[in-house]
């Protein structure tokens, strides 16, 4: 049906007269007149040899029983008009030379043996009428053989100096494409349509053993043998490898990228082929583009998934508040759950501008969703209660932190003013108001925290889940207190790889503190999906941490993007060590030492088993460090941080010294004074 459509509509567009010519004269493109010359020309040449050896060599004549009464003009100009004719029913015209493929060459066999055939039906008609013969029949068999050999030698003749012209000069990337299933073939034939895609293609890359040798006349090599492929890739001069979405995620080994990348082979993610079902092909008419693979497809794990069923249970017509609702992680939450229709939406943030930018999407996006935007600070109590007693919100997503761990290493006790002060005031609010569920978002630096920053995660998680197993013991629960931990975000506001990507526009260095410091990585998407399958699946209490795969070297992730973006690492952009900031240590964990986890019906989230803390002992030192975060003393906050969060060490940062005892804590007072 879409054939037929497209044809209707090309007839309507471009044969308005109806005429045979009419196509060739409105279409404006001189390479086809060129074309249709050239092959003209051709075959009027391969005529005239025909006749000319026919004549010299009696080759034919003398095989011919009857004689032929038409003059040679008249029989060259029959037999050029039937084959312009089937020029044009093949569309012969119309191929770009360059690219010419099997198919063309069939099409071309075609034109030229209708054209023979065609003429044997004249010759028939004549015979008929006249009673004489207008063309030798052996001649047209030869005629056919002569004007495919010499049509065929043209398109392979621009084809080989295309190559070597444009090649050679780098104007064209020499590419294979990833997968040799259909796939993979139908991004190779949209490529070899277009004619400025930029590619030219040797080759497929299978991860199995092919079952075939070629597909659309183009090897297929094996991951299996990277010996073979490599000296294909070397042979061909390969520099690019076409890969389309689906294929990457669901590679599951790092052998064949980083054999990709040692060898200086950019990958490139075309979008999936299901985005242009009933459409023209992508590329030219719908502005579609190849674009350089993310980093984040590179995390070599599939993507987590969540029971949308129960979330959409759980948020259904329900009141929504979120904290920090104009971040990287607050404002991708609020896009979320407006898809399940909450019956309003409260995002509470200090951020103007942020906020103000997100209420303009999501009076495009979700025009219908009634969302209330709340200029105001979590530390502000007052605020906080007005919010909550007014829209009274069923669930609290807690997303709303300081997180840069040198900043805060700077300035501890505005971490602990938001972090934990702010952390308190929601969840004390929330039992008041009887909140259903609270969800805080924390983080993996919270585990064995080594930075203030992780440090006062880690202490507001205490807070939290303390006051959920006093309430569950004196039988007033009405709020369940859930905690989430996950590690670096991609693409989040200061994250790493935005700050790569800025390195490499202005042409580097890229800064990484310690050639082997790692971290875990998940993708924004990944990290919302994650909080709601936890406030779904959260009973209380539990801190959720999910399983992000193996951690990701940062030196190799630079060096990664280097080469995605075409370059090489020490030779075009340089990688610069700078040393640990202050705080930062070289790995991130997810887990404490004495922690343990717990399995749940998600095989990517585990309940992890941590020290809990009695509520009555721990309120007075929470208010011991709030009280004295007011009073902006540096040390004397971050030695009540170390009293409360017993597993602290500092690490590369000036309040080491509170990790050695010292008599009296004279040194504290010295530097707080």
């Amino acid at each position: 049906m879409f054939a037929k459509s497209m044809k209707k509509r090309a007839k309507k567009k471009i044969f308005p007269a109806n005429n045979l010519f009419s196509h060739l004269y409105t279409l404006k493109y001189v390479p086809r007149w060129i074309i249709l010359f050239a092959d003209t020309f051709l075959c009027v040449i391969a005529f005239i040899l025909v006749d000319y050896f026919s004549k010299k060599y009696y080759l034919l004549y003398s095989l011919e029983p009857f004689p032929v009464t038409v003059a040679f003009e008249i029989r060259l100009a029959i037999l050029l008009i039937i084959q312009v004719f089937f020029f044009y029913i093949f569309h012969i015209y119309s191929s770009i030379l360059r690219h010419s493929s099997y198919t063309d060459l069939t099409k071309l066999l075609f034109a030229v043996f209708s054209t023979a055939l065609t003429v044997l039906g004249v010759q028939v008609i004549y015979k008929l009428i006249f009673g004489g013969f207008c063309f030798i029949m052996g001649e047209l068999w030869l005629y056919m053989v002569f004007a495919f050999l010499s049509l065929f030698l043209l398109r392979l003749l621009v084809k080989t100096l295309y190559d070597v012209v444009i090649i050679g000069s780098g104007k064209l990337s020499v590419a294979m494409v990833y997968s040799s299933e259909s796939t993979g073939v139908g991004i190779a034939q949209m490529i070899s349509s277009v004619p400025h895609s930029g590619y030219k293609l040797v080759g497929f890359i299978s991860d199995d053993q092919p079952t075939a040798r070629r597909a659309l006349g183009l090897p297929i090599l094996s991951t299996r043998n990277f010996e073979k492929l490599l000296k294909f890739i070397t042979k061909k001069h390969v520099t690019a490898v076409i890969i389309s979405q689906e294929q990457l995620n669901a590679i599951s080994s790092t052998k064949s990228m980083d054999f990709f990348f040692s060898n200086h082979i950019r990958m490139v993610v075309i979008s999936s082929m299901q985005d242009y079902q009933n459409e023209t092909p992508p590329c030219p008419a719908k502005g579609k583009k190849l674009k350089k693979v993310q980093i984040e497809d590179l995390l070599q794990r599939s993507q987590i998934q969540i029971n949308e069923d129960h979330v959409r249970n759980d948020l259904y017509q329900k009141n929504i508040m979120i904290t920090g609702a104009a971040g990287s992680i607050g404002s991708e939450l609020t896009r979320q759950i407006c898809g399940y229709a909450p019956a309003s939406i409260v995002l509470l943030d200090n951020a103007e501008s942020a906020l103000h930018d997100l209420r303009l999407e999501l009076s495009e996006r979700f025009p219908e969703q009634h969302c209330v935007i709340a200029i105001g600070d979590i530390r502000n109590a007052n605020r906080v209660e007005f919010l909550m007693e007014t829209h009274k919100p069923h669930i609290v997503f807690h997303a709303a932190a300081y997180k840069h761990v040198p900043l805060m290493e700077d300035s501890p006790t505005e971490a602990v003013s938001s972090n934990v002060l702010g952390t308190k005031i929601l969840a004390d609010m929330s039992v008041k108001y009887g909140v259903k569920r609270f969800v805080m978002i924390s983080t993996d630096k919270a585990v064995n925290p080594t930075n203030v920053m992780g440090a006062s995660k880690r202490a507001a998680e205490i807070y939290v889940q303390s006051l959920f197993r006093k309430m569950e013991r004196d039988g007033s629960m009405s709020t369940r207190f859930i905690t989430t931990r996950f590690g670096n975000v991609l693409g989040s506001n200061g994250s790493v790889i935005p700050l790569f990507q800025r390195q490499i526009e202005k042409g580097g260095p890229l800064t990484v503190t310690h050639p082997n410091i790692i971290r875990y990585f998940m993708t924004i998407k990944e990290a919302c999906l994650l909080v709601l399958e936890a406030g779904t699946m959260g009973q209380g209490g539990e801190i959720f941490v999910f399983d992000m795969g193996n951690p990701v070297k940062i030196a190799e992730l630079a060096r990664q993007m280097i080469q995605l973006s075409g370059l090489t690492p020490g030779k075009d952009i340089d990688i610069v060590y700078t040393g640990l900031r202050n705080g930062e240590k070289l790995y991130e964990e997810l887990l404490g030492n004495a922690e343990k986890t717990l399995p749940t019906y998600h095989n990517k989230v585990m309940i992890a088993k941590v020290t809990e803390y009695e509520y009555d002992t721990l309120l007075p030192e929470i208010n011991t460090l709030i009280a004295l975060s007011r009073m902006s003393k540096d040390y004397l906050v971050v030695a009540q941080l170390k009293k409360i969060v017993t597993e602290y060490v500092s690490q590369n940062s000036r309040f080491e010294l509170l990790d050695i005892n010292l008599p009296q804590n004279s040194e504290l007072n010295k530097h707080d004074n």
